[in-house]
C-alpha cells in the first residue's frame, strides 16, 4: 500500500518542530524509559539511457525514468529502564513493512556486550549494518542488496569493546508477512587495530547460513538503481537446501577520506539429481572524500557520518565506487555485471541530504551485452 499523505504530513511537521541540533525528537520518560521519535523520508528519481533492456521499472508507461517515494521510515526508540533499550519502527512506503522491533539488554551497561530479541539486522555486511540515512551512494552495493541477510526475527548476542567485537544470532522469518523466510544463524567478528578519532582501520569477517524457502532460491540484481528493472537473474533455482554466505570487509578512515570494501561468496547447496551446488560472488570498493573537511565516527564495528561543521553551508562529499557481481556458475547463466558510480552528496544543516549519482553499467547475460547509463537523484529528510 502507498503511505498515507496525512501520516507523512504529520511526521514532517513533527520533525520540523524538533530542535535543529538533535537527530531525534525526545517525547517523554515513560515507565523509566526515555522515549524518542525518529524518521527518514527519501524520494528518488532515475533517468535511464537504456541499451538493450528497458530499465523503466514501470514497464509500459512510455518513460525512460522512474520517480517515487523510496522510504518513509517512522520509529520509536527507548533507553531504559536500567540497561534496557528497545525499538519499534515501520516503513510506510510501498506495501509497508516492519523494521527494527526488538528489546536489548546491555551487560554492565556496555553497548558492545548485549543480548537482544526481536527483529533486528543480522550480523553480516558492513554496509547493511551501517545507518541507511548515511549511505554513501543512492543504491547500496549489489553484494549488500543480493546476498546480505537484513532484518529477521531472532535472538542475538554480542561481546567486545571499542576495538574488537563478536556478534552472533539465530533467526527465522521477517516479522512482516510474505517476506523473507528461512531459519538459520549468523556470526560476525571485527577488529580495529587502529582506532582513534579520524584515523581508523577496520577488518571484519562474517558468515550466515540459512534454509531456503520451499527449497527454491532466486538471485537477481538491479544495476545499482533501486527502482530499475533487473539485468542479471539466475531464475528460480529448484532443489535448493541451504545457503552459506561468507563476507570479508575492510574500512580505512583518515581525516576526511574513507575507503571501504566488501566481498561476498554465497554458496547454494542443491540436492536434486543432476543439480550442482551454485556459488555467486560479488564485491565492491568505494572511496568518499568530505570536501568540507569533516571526518567520520566509528563505534561497535560500523562507521557513522558526522554532522556538518558549518550547518549553514553544509557538508559536501564526493564518492566513487566500483561494484561487481557474477551469477554464472554450475550451468546457471545468471549473468555478470560491473558498475562504476560517481556521486556527490550535500548534507545541509542537521536534517537534510541531497544526492546525485551517475552509474555506468557493463553487463552480460547469456551472450547478450547490456551497457546502459543511469542518472540518479535523491532528496532526504531525517530526524
Amino acid at each position: 500500500m502507498k503511505p498515507s499523505p496525512n501520516l507523512l504530513s504529520l511526521a514532517l511537521l513533527a520533525a520540523l518542530a524538533a530542535p535543529a541540533a538533535h537527530a531525534e525528537i525526545a517525547i517523554d520518560n515513560i515507565a523509566g524509559s526515555d522515549v524518542s521519535f525518529e524518521g527518514l523520508l527519501q524520494t528518488d528519481a532515475y533517468w535511464y539511457d537504456s541499451d538493450f533492456a528497458n530499465l523503466d521499472g514501470d514497464a509500459g508507461d512510455g518513460l525512460d525514468a522512474d520517480f517515487g517515494l523510496r522510504r518513509a521510515e517512522l520509529g520509536l526508540k527507548g533507553k531504559g529502564p536500567g540497561n534496557f533499550e528497545w525499538a519499534l519502527a515501520y516503513d510506510a512506503s510501498g506495501d509497508g513493512k516492519f523494521l527494527d522491533v526488538f528489546a536489548k539488554y546491555k551487560l554492565g551497561g556496555n553497548s558492545s556486550r548485549f543480548i537482544q530479541v526481536g527483529q533486528f539486522k543480522q550480523p553480516n555486511s558492513l554496509e547493511e549494518l551501517s545507518s541507511t540515512k548515511n549511505n554513501d551512494f543512492i543504491s547500496k552495493a549489489m553484494a549488500t542488496n543480493t546476498f546480505a541477510v537484513s532484518r529477521r526475527l531472532g535472538v542475538g548476542a554480542g561481546y567486545g569493546d571499542g576495538n574488537w567485537g563478536v556478534t552472533g544470532s539465530v533467526f527465522g522469518r521477517e516479522l512482516t508477512r510474505n517476506r523473507a523466510h528461512g531459519s538459520g544463524y549468523g556470526v560476525r567478528g571485527f577488529w580495529a587495530p587502529i582506532n582513534a578519532k579520524g584515523n581508523v582501520l577496520h577488518l571484519g569477517l562474517s558468515y550466515a547460513d540459512y534454509d531456503t524457502d520451499a527449497d527454491t532460491l532466486r538471485y537477481r540484481a538491479r544495476p545499482d538503481a533501486d527502482m530499475a528493472a533487473r539485468l542479471i537473474d539466475t531464475g528460480s533455482l529448484l532443489d535448493t537446501d541451504r545457503v552459506g554466505t561468507l563476507g570479508v570487509e575492510g574500512l580505512w578512515i583518515h581525516g576526511p577520506v574513507k575507503l571501504q570494501a566488501e566481498y561476498m561468496s554465497s554458496k547454494v547447496s542443491r540436492y536434486g539429481t543432476g543439480s550442482q551446488d551454485f556459488t555467486g560472488t560479488s564485491g565492491y570498493v568505494s572511496g568518499v572524500w568530505n570536501v568540507t573537511g569533516e571526518t567520520w565516527g566509528y563505534k561497535a564495528g560500523t562507521p557513522s557520518t558526522s554532522l556538518p561543521a558549518n550547518p549553514a553551508a553544509g557538508m559536501w562529499q564526493l564518492g566513487l565506487r566500483y561494484d561487481t557481481m557474477d551469477l554464472d556458475d554450475a550451468g546457471v547463466s545468471g549473468g555478470k555485471m560491473d558498475t562504476l558510480t560517481a556521486g556527490v552528496n550535500w548534507y545541509w544543516r542537521s536534517n537534510f541530504k541531497f544526492m546525485l549519482n551517475y552509474v555506468k553499467v557493463d553487463s552480460d547475460r547469456r551472450g547478450v551485452s547490456d551497457d546502459p547509463g543511469i542518472l540518479e537523484a535523491r532528496a532526504q529528510f531525517f530526524w
